[in-house]
């Protein structure tokens, strides 16, 4: 796998997920936590966002 990535993105990578972007790269089982933990947030975030759009439209 090839990635392109920034020195920001890196910081970024290490900050969320506490591994690089090259250990990212080569290790299909951190890669799959990292994968799993980011669908685990977006599903979380969309449950937020239906929670709060329902209470807006009760009234």
């Amino acid at each position: 796998m090839k990635l392109h990535y920034t020195t920001e993105m890196e910081k970024a990578m290490y900050s969320s997920h506490g591994i690089g972007y090259e250990v990212y790269r080569r290790v299909f089982k951190e890669r799959m936590k990292v994968e799993q933990r980011r669908e685990q947030e977006y599903i979380a975030s969309r449950r937020i966002v239906q929670d709060f759009d329902r209470k807006m439209h009760e009234g």
